[in-house]
């Protein structure tokens, strides 16, 4: 191979990410196996079981909603597998950017970076925008109306200019993360334990009011409709990356990294599940096309307290997301950052706090107005696809390397080789083909921006260059 070819194809070996992880970065190891794990339930639930249980049911899946929820997890399950045997070997930030580097090769792992960063910032956005619409009915229940022109982006209703509430959640997450992540992560832990129970609460509540006969026809729109529908709710049982890319502020990835991913997207599944079930079993699923599904379930049924309790949940298990999600997209421009791929100004870390502020306080200014400026449908088209193609590339890897260095030591290793990683690359596939054109289009405008900056700026400037 030419020294041409070389740079081409050039990447970190596993040995020097290991190395790399175990030197004093400044970023401080403070997370454990529970705080991990709720930094993954942050990002897994939120949106997806008080939003698009409710809206794919009645448009897409029916009762079968819960089939999309499975078919979706098993895509979602596979490639958790191959992020925990990554995560056992190779505890550094970055998640599957940093992976694909040591694997496939710095121009692929730019590529995964990139759209990582596209993809965790309109996560936040889409939520965002979820979680103004949750506050704003708490406000107007309790006699406190916002100003028509900052409760909504422009061209979402007649007076609408921006929608402030998401703006404002968006900025005061960023600012939290820029001083402390453990009171970051400290105050994430009480808002996940709070939306957990509050969908144990639907669940036993709503368990007596179902009635068989709703869910007949369980498949009113067909398989190919309980496919679309995975293809959708897919956006609600993935998260758990988020916290691999934590991994060097965890006191003991090696062990710590794996449990948490397959913890917090186990409890995920049977809830979502659990939940699609009780609510498609209380309402006829036709009536649950709406901004708040649950809580118009629970209205339905004469429970007000139920839906005060669901909408205040809501808010809490929503802004988790966004705290999950947000740190994240930190966490990658600061690991691209110090591989030279973007400059080095964002990896510098806060001198008394010893976070990455300048990523973080960007991203929350980004992310304020793309939610504040867009609508919901506009920013929301991108965000799966990303999310997939990310998990076609981990899955690949972990094939790879299991058969190039099997030699390596690792803490975790995916059962079923080579079927696992296999299933999970053949149904990301899948649901990638189930997204509109438009979506694949805008993706590709990325990924072209993407390309530019890599052969102007970050092939030159790498730190492996």
């Amino acid at each position: 191979m030419t020294q041409s070819t070389t740079r081409w194809f050039r990447k970190k070996s596993i040995a020097q990410l290991q190395a790399e992880s175990e030197k004093p970065t400044g970023l401080k190891r403070s997370l454990g196996l529970w705080q991990l794990t709720g930094i993954g339930l942050g990002g897994i639930i939120g949106v997806g079981i008080f939003v698009l249980t409710g809206v794919v049911a009645a448009t897409q899946a029916g009762p079968a909603v819960t089939l999309s929820f499975m078919i979706a997890g098993i895509a979602s399950a596979a490639a958790a597998l191959c992020y925990a045997e990554f995560a056992s070997m190779i505890p550094a930030s970055g998640s599957a950017y940093t992976y694909s580097y040591a694997v496939l090769g710095e121009p692929v792992a730019w590529f995964i970076g990139w759209d990582l960063l596209l993809e965790y910032a309109l996560v936040v956005s889409v939520v965002a925008i979820g979680w103004s619409g949750y506050a704003q009915s708490i406000l107007t229940g309790v006699g406190l109306d916002i100003p028509l022109w900052a409760t909504g982006a422009h061209g979402t209703g007649d007076g609408k200019v921006m929608d402030l509430p998401a703006m404002i959640i968006c900025l005061a997450i960023a600012l939290l993360l820029s001083f402390r992540t453990a009171i970051g992560v400290g105050l994430n832990g009480v808002l996940v334990v709070v939306k957990l129970l509050a969908v144990v609460l639907v669940i036993v509540a709503g368990a007596a009011y179902v009635d068989m006969d709703n869910w007949k026809p369980f498949m009113p729109f067909g398989f190919d409709g309980v496919v679309t529908g995975a293809a959708v709710v897919f956006f609600a049982v993935f998260g758990y990356d988020t916290l691999t890319t934590a991994a060097e502020e965890s006191k003991n990835p090696q062990r710590d990294l794996p449990r948490a991913i397959m913890i917090s997207l186990g409890i995920a599944l049977v809830l979502y599940v659990a939940m699609s079930l009780v609510l498609t079993g209380i309402v006829p699923y036709t009536d649950l096309n709406h901004p708040a599904p649950v809580a118009y379930a629970f209205n339905a049924i004469g429970l007000p307290w139920v839906t005060f309790a669901v909408s205040v949940a809501a808010v809490a298990g929503i802004t988790s997301v966004i705290f999950a999600f947000m740190l994240a997209c930190a966490r990658i421009t600061y690991a691209m950052s110090r591989d030279g791929l973007i400059p080095r100004w964002f990896s510098s870390l806060h001198p008394r706090y010893g976070t990455p502020h300048r990523p973080t306080l960007i991203a929350g200014v980004i992310c304020a107005g793309v939610a504040g400026w867009y609508p919901i449908g506009q920013v929301a088209e991108l965000v799966n696809i990303g999310t997939l193609s990310a998990f076609v590339v981990i899955c690949g890897s972990v094939l790879v390397l299991r058969y190039k260095q099997p030699e390596l030591k690792r803490g975790f290793k995916v059962p079923l080789m080579p079927f696992i990683p296999m299933i999970g690359i053949g149904f990301s596939l899948w649901l990638m083909l189930g997204l509109p054109w438009i979506t694949w289009e805008r993706f590709g405008i990325w990924l072209v921006i993407g390309a530019i900056v890599y052969l102007a700026y970050s092939r030159k400037r790498s730190v492996l260059a």
